[in-house]
């Protein structure tokens, strides 16, 4: 069974976040506008999305 997998995208700046929101986005693998980077859904990943998810996107992938 494959699993699915989400892609999330920076469409805010990281100015302003508090450093902890700062600190989640990075570890994601998000450094700049625009950038998108492609994880496993699980919930770890989740929680990260939820930590600051008004300068994130997130889409499914097939």
């Amino acid at each position: 069974m494959a699993s699915t997998k989400l892609r999330i995208t920076l469409t805010r700046s990281l100015i302003g976040l508090s450093p902890k929101q700062e600190a989640t986005v990075r570890a994601l693998g998000l450094r700049r506008i625009r950038q998108q980077v492609t994880h496993e859904d699980t919930p770890t990943v989740r929680g990260m999305i939820a930590k600051a998810p008004h300068v994130l996107e997130v889409t499914r992938e097939a």
